[in-house]
């Protein structure tokens, strides 16, 4: 279980209890692994998550993205399944279960998505942000072949060596990295399995909307310019780029 975090030492330790006792029966039946890693946060976020019982935490010196913490994560957790999620547990914990569930039944990638139609929304987040991250899904169309209902959902889940594969070998580091990993699921022709999920938005996220966009835009360029000079099959270590190197996972203290 990775859950990338910044400056949320005010709740992640609840988001480690949470977790805890929403996989119980898990843990019981194979075990359950909760890694958390500090983003570069300011505030006591890594302390906070190591008080409340995480198994690893691991340390950014500074900020790096979403991205770049969830691929340190899937790269240091252990397991045969590797789910990630949000720190604010947008997505109840309860329903990690389906997504486990959806591996054991041979796929690859389960990914959770907010526009399938059995999906729940128990609050709605800003407006502003929905309509974003819905025009951001269009435009993901113009890098990946697949008509895919949510590709920025932050709640996904995937067999041990998929996850090794895709995020070996990914090199966008902010958000727009949940394209890249659906982008590298077809190059590697690996099976993908959308659910829908139970979403309680929140109002308090850190993702400054007006900045975070023009990112997203820069590396869907880039993303698109690096399957194109086919840098994703030529194995980690070129493959990791000068943003991303696989070995800088950060520290666990």
């Amino acid at each position: 279980m990775v859950v990338p975090a910044y400056e949320v030492a005010d709740r992640i330790g609840a988001t480690v209890d949470d977790l805890r006792r929403a996989l119980f029966d898990v843990a019981a039946n194979g075990g359950v692994e909760i890694v958390v890693v500090d983003d570069g946060s300011s505030d006591a976020t890594a302390d906070a998550a190591r008080a409340a019982g995480a198994d690893r935490v691991i340390v950014f010196p500074a900020n790096r993205g979403k991205g770049a913490a969830v691929r340190a994560g899937m790269l240091a957790a252990g397991g045969r399944t590797i789910v990630f999620t949000d720190a604010d547990l947008s997505y109840r914990p309860e329903q990690i279960v389906r997504l486990l569930a959806g591996v054991e039944d041979g796929y690859d990638v389960v990914v959770g998505s907010r526009r399938h139609e059995e999906t729940n929304i128990i609050m709605r987040g800003r407006r502003l942000r929905e309509l974003t991250g819905r025009g951001f899904n269009l435009l993901t169309r113009g890098v990946l072949h697949g008509r895919y209902l949510d590709t920025q959902c932050g709640l996904k889940a995937f067999r041990d060596d998929a996850a090794r594969r895709i995020f070996t070998n990914s090199r966008v580091d902010r958000f727009a990295f949940d394209v890249e990993m659906f982008h590298l699921v077809e190059r590697y022709h690996l099976k993908l399995l959308e659910v829908p999920v139970d979403l309680s938005n929140t109002q308090t996220s850190t993702v400054r909307l007006g900045r975070e966009s023009v990112r997203m835009l820069r590396d869907l360029a880039r993303l698109r310019r690096w399957a194109r000079q086919d840098v994703y099959d030529r194995g980690a270590p070129e493959a990791a780029g000068p943003e991303s190197p696989p070995a800088e996972l950060g520290s666990e203290a």
